[in-house]
């Protein structure tokens, strides 16, 4: 399915979202990826929007990625005697491992791991950092607190510890058998939520397998710390805002999302910006001015993909909720305004010979009339590389992979097409003057740049590029067998 726009959009799926005609309905309106929450829904409700997913990927011959993302370890409170308390600015406040029941002066935080990093003058964020508190005495069971920020604390709110590295591993148990049952059930990407450090990501790598690529979500300061030793490590980014944005100082989230995009693009990583994009759709089928500007600006900075999550899981409005990011894209892309900032921050790589091929690439189809880029790639990296360079035409992958193809869903103007398998580089650049013809993005009297890797179907050997005609008979005319 042919999109006008590069950026691709992801839509979470939910109650809202979970049948037939309403995913086919997304995907139609521009949804690209389909995220999975973990947290939400059990493994019966997951398999069956799967199902549907590929489905729809068989009737409309279009290849869809699919994103579940995985719950994390949650950090969570106890219970009130009376389901709540309010706790003001300046009072004292414990929390321990004892397992009764809170009152205004103390609850149960059951997390041992916590207490052991703690430290005096460590913050502690309850409720989405509603409530803050500053730990002034603290111990292998308990830390005393003073409350900075006062608020309404009540059974089960989340806890933030932003100041520390937490000895927690990124996955839970609920999480690895998660894991398990999305690769088995066949999904292209997994999102690894509380990632602090590198070794958060090799222990979920180790357990896929490969039958999945990771995408690893920056949500905690310490990932921002750490994050080119994660990138390094990891298939994919996904800036998570909302946790950013309760862990550190709201103000800081719109740089380090700026810093965090451009280091996906050098690193020819397809990186997702998330959370709370067209927020108020959940309830309006218009969004906010501020709203679409925030979509724009990820545009502008040259992301992957953008999502949504509770707008097209949960909201009322999740088919104009995908349309209206589709529009936004494609007014911004068209913008010349764009193109100058995307080239302004294009990071020149030149350190192999596929390095140099797709950058003569885009060079060539940028300084004279060609339509397309075609690149054969059996791994991705082919298209990655040339997503990389953010060209003015449009990519077209080609691959015998339909995992391969599902996976550059996510990745920044790449239209995937299934071919077979090749031996000779004449029928690939038949084939490729064929596909961008079938797809709309040439004509028979135009031209078309073809990159190729030539043992075929070896990844990692890309290192020809072929300028071609879409008329096949002056393909068979001119090139040699």
């Amino acid at each position: 399915m042919r999109r006008l726009r590069n950026v691709k959009i992801v839509a979470t799926l939910g109650p809202a979202s979970s049948d037939y005609e309403m995913i086919k309905g997304l995907h139609e309106a521009g949804a690209d990826v389909f995220r999975l929450n973990m947290s939400h829904g059990d493994h019966g409700e997951i398999r069956a929007r799967h199902k549907i997913i590929r489905e729809i990927e068989r009737d409309l011959d279009s290849p869809i990625a699919i994103l579940a993302d995985l719950q994390g370890p949650k950090l969570r409170v106890g219970v009130f005697a009376n389901g709540e308390e309010e706790l003001v600015e300046g009072q004292r406040f414990r929390f321990d491992l004892e397992a009764r029941e809170g009152s205004s002066a103390r609850v149960c935080l059951p997390h041992p791991e916590i207490f052991k990093a703690l430290e005096d003058g460590t913050s502690l964020l309850v409720n989405d950092g509603k409530i803050r508190l500053r730990v002034e005495e603290c111990g292998a069971d308990f830390a005393n607190c003073v409350v900075t920020t006062g608020g309404i604390i009540s059974n089960r709110k989340g806890v933030n510890v932003p100041d520390v590295v937490l000895p927690l591993a990124a996955l839970s148990d609920k999480d690895r058998k998660d894991l398990e049952f999305v690769c088995e059930l066949g999904v292209d990407w997994v999102a690894l939520s509380f990632v602090q450090r590198a070794a958060d990501v090799e222990e979920a790598k180790a357990l896929i397998r490969g039958r999945a690529a990771v995408l690893s979500k920056i949500e905690k300061p310490t990932a921002v710390s750490h994050f080119e030793e994660i990138l390094a490590v990891s298939d994919g980014i996904m800036v998570a805002r909302g946790d950013l944005g309760v862990e550190l100082p709201v103000q800081n989230v719109p740089p380090i999302q700026k810093r965090l995009v451009r280091r996906c693009r050098a690193a020819a990583k397809p990186v997702i910006v998330a959370t709370q994009m067209l927020e108020s759709m959940i309830e309006s089928p218009m969004p906010t001015r501020a709203e679409v500007s925030d979509v724009a600006t990820a545009i502008y900075e040259g992301a992957d993909a953008i999502m949504l999550s509770a707008e097209s899981a949960a909201g009322s409005y999740p088919v104009e909720a995908v349309t209206t990011m589709n529009n936004v894209a494609i007014e911004v892309e068209s913008d010349p305004t764009y193109r100058d900032i995307i080239e302004a921050s294009r990071v020149a790589k030149r350190e192999s010979v596929a390095d140099g091929i797709v950058a003569a690439a885009r060079e060539i189809a940028e300084t004279t009339d060609i339509k397309a880029i075609c690149c054969f790639t059996q791994s991705g990296t082919t298209a990655l590389l040339t997503a990389r360079e953010r060209p003015r035409v449009p990519i077209i992958a080609m691959t015998s992979l339909r995992e391969t193809a599902r996976r550059l869903a996510l990745s920044w103007g790449t239209h995937c097409i299934m071919t077979g398998e090749l031996e000779r580089f004449k029928q690939a650049v038949v084939n490729a003057a064929r596909a961008a013809q079938d797809a709309g993005y040439a004509g028979a009297a135009d031209q078309i740049v073809v990159t190729a890797g030539v043992p075929f179907n070896v990844p990692g050997t890309t290192n020809i590029l072929r300028v071609a005609p879409c008329d096949q008979r002056l393909i068979f005319a001119s090139d040699p067998e």
